[in-house]
């Protein structure tokens, strides 16, 4: 018996994990294969990070019923681990579910991954699409090395912590010859890369990608003694990622 590859489209029970697109672009395709449209076009529901951006992405696409009819169900920060079962439900009663984050890959730096650990525990099936990643589009186009890296996630919000965290970071990236990558919540973005530039010494390298694949996208890589004579680049309610060579 032939057993179905993962990757192919199928009618089959499964959790579809599916990229979206960063910010409000006019066309999807541009970022998204073609995959991810026939994948789409045969989900039952739609698990997203809120009801708005859910919708927002099923509008893109050609949908088996009109986007308004298809169920949304909410994995964010709010979910307890005791409801990601009744999330699943759906699936284990045949349905085809996809999951999404806001914007780039599901299960990175959000809930998702507990959904696709349960999932597999009861022996769903688990498909992955390809699409934009913000931590590899910032590695890429920061110009440091890539052969060993390391993501953070989000660095602690008090700002002391913060600070003995960068110098860690700092630390790691030059004795271990590992990129640290991490990200923030957009409305401490300020505040963080003050810490960056005042903590971390002038040799090292820091890299700060915002807005990554929008027409507002910004790349600044450079080394904290230039970061210090530059003025800051304005990060309010931008999407970012920082990283430290």
């Amino acid at each position: 018996m032939t057993k179905t590859p993962e990757t192919e489209i199928s009618p089959r029970p499964a959790l579809l994990l599916l990229p979206n697109v960063f910010g409000d672009v006019a066309h999807h395709s541009l970022f998204l294969p073609a995959s991810v449209d026939k994948a789409v076009a045969t989900i039952d529901g739609l698990i997203a990070e809120s009801a708005g951006g859910g919708r927002q992405f099923l509008n893109r696409f050609q949908t088996k019923k009109p986007p308004h009819a298809i169920p949304i169900a909410l994995l964010n920060e709010h979910t307890n681990d005791e409801e990601i079962d009744f999330l699943l439900d759906p699936i284990r009663k045949g349905g085809r579910w996809g999951l999404i984050s806001d914007g780039g890959m599901p299960c990175i730096a959000d809930p998702g991954s507990k959904l696709v650990m349960r999932a597999r525990s009861l022996s769903i099936v688990v498909q992955a699409f390809v699409g934009p990643s913000s931590l590899m589009l910032s590695l890429m186009l920061s110009g440091f090395p890539a052969q060993r890296f390391n993501f953070l996630g989000y660095l602690p919000e008090e700002p002391q912590a913060r600070e003995k965290e960068i110098a860690i970071l700092e630390k790691n990236a030059k004795q271990l010859s590992c990129t640290q990558i991490f990200i923030e919540a957009p409305y401490r973005n300020k505040h963080t890369l003050e810490s960056l530039v005042n903590v971390l010494n002038g040799s090292t390298s820091l890299c700060v990608a915002w807005d990554l694949t929008m027409p507002t996208q910004g790349v600044l890589s450079q080394t904290i003694e230039i970061w210090k004579k530059s003025p800051l680049p304005n990060l309010e309610k931008k999407n970012t990622i920082f990283l430290i060579a």
